[in-house]
């Protein structure tokens, strides 16, 4: 079998709830996605991309805001080359009117080879070779848990399915970092970008979705799961967005929505060599990282709150974090890690504003006591934090979270010839 060694990579993760806004062209996620201090891998989560009425719920989820994230997240991580693209951006299709994009089309336009999809399979050569009839196939067998943008081939690009105002890529091939997956469950959206030249040791990547909202079981509340191998490591970015409510007890709820998850999310087998370890389940990867809005309050009064946040009382305030207790009490996220919190609750403020929500006559309908809702986890070794912070974007009535880590990857010298 190849030798192998272990190389560190640099992951930034963010998770946003966006309140059910859709961006607008002047949005600009350069300070979001830290681009001064760029990262090998980008795992983008975001909540409530549309507003969870019964229309997106029971009906048809609306695309266009996935779309237009996707376009503003380019125009960022490829900024150098997407500026050419706004000479020639094309009109809006006025078939637009009467139909929704297609995410998985729009997701074609952002990868860097427009005719090259993922490998299934990066085994060893010698398994490929044993089991290349089963194993290093495409498409896999057709139980598989979700389709990928990444695999779907879209002969309209992406000029027809976003707003003109928003800029495409110039050209795939000029690009620094491709779309890997976009994955939308009603308001929950997540989305994988790689280096260009990294991409070629991406593989087994699957979807996994678990509703966990209305009747315990729809999609406006729940998670999107991406499996994916990155040259010999297997990981896995849970993107959720857990039950809501500041009563006593709803917590719990909380805690059911983790638990539930992670016994329900299953990934497809894809490669059917007896010797694969290629993962099924949430806690059977190398490296895991959990983001998202998980809902987690302050268990004390408004006023409470209030008070230790004018001191700037973090400890004190982190001591009746309920998810801090929680874990503490063995009773979720047992094993798993979450950076130092040195800034203040992300939730919840008033829009366009840097006040929370209730503190003025208008806003008291909507008053909630301020909490860290908006949250980053990892388990497994071989995973280092390097920062843990919030945004300060005004555009919803969430700060959007972010995070950087160097993690470890077992490299074989195949990958590094």
């Amino acid at each position: 079998m190849p030798c192998s060694q272990v190389q560190s990579f640099s992951v930034f993760v963010a998770t946003w709830n966006v309140g059910g806004k859709s961006p607008h062209s002047g949005l600009n996620l350069d300070d979001f996605l830290q681009v001064h201090d760029e990262s090998d891998i980008y795992v983008l989560g975001f909540q409530e991309i549309v507003p969870l009425n019964a229309g997106n719920v029971l009906v048809a989820e609306d695309s266009e805001p996935a779309a237009k994230w996707l376009a503003l997240i380019n125009q960022s991580l490829n900024r150098s080359y997407s500026v050419a693209s706004r000479r020639s951006k094309s009109p809006l299709c006025s078939s637009l009117l009467f139909q929704k994009p297609s995410l998985k089309k729009v997701c074609k336009s952002f990868r860097t080879e427009s005719r090259r999809r993922l490998k299934t399979c990066n085994c060893s050569p010698i398994l490929e070779r044993k089991y290349s009839r089963d194993c290093c196939v495409w498409p896999p067998s057709t139980n598989m848990t979700e389709d990928y943008c990444s695999s779907e081939e879209d002969e309209d690009g992406l000029s027809n399915h976003v707003s003109s105002e928003i800029s495409t890529p110039a050209s795939a091939n000029q690009m620094k970092y491709s779309l890997i997956t976009g994955k939308q469950m009603v308001g929950i959206f997540v989305t994988v970008w790689v280096r260009k030249e990294l991409v070629q040791h991406v593989s087994h990547l699957r979807i996994s979705n678990v509703g966990r909202g209305i009747l315990g079981c729809l999609g406006n509340k729940g998670c999107i799961s991406v499996s994916m191998s990155f040259h010999q490591t297997s990981f896995c970015f849970v993107c959720s967005h857990l039950a809501s409510g500041e009563k006593e007890g709803d917590q719990r709820r909380r805690n059911l929505d983790v638990i539930e998850i992670i016994k329900n999310t299953q990934f497809s087998r894809i490669c059917k060599s007896p010797c694969s370890r290629i993962p099924e389940k949430i806690m059977e990867h190398d490296r895991v990282i959990w983001l998202g809005d998980l809902n987690y309050r302050i268990a004390l009064s408004y006023s409470e709150t209030r008070r230790l946040l004018e001191q700037y009382n973090w400890d004190t305030l982190l001591d009746k974090d309920q998810l801090k207790i929680q874990r503490e009490a063995g009773q979720v996220f047992r094993g798993w890690k979450e950076g130092e919190i040195y800034f203040a609750p992300t939730y919840k403020y008033s829009y366009n504003s840097d006040i929370y929500a209730g503190e003025t006559i208008e806003t008291q309908k909507k008053r909630r006591t301020p909490a860290w809702c908006d949250r980053i986890l990892w388990y497994g070794d071989g995973i280092r934090q390097l920062s843990y912070v919030r945004r300060e974007s005004r555009f919803s009535d969430h700060r959007p979270v972010c995070a950087k880590f160097m993690v470890g990857v077992q490299v074989t010298n195949n990958d590094m010839d």
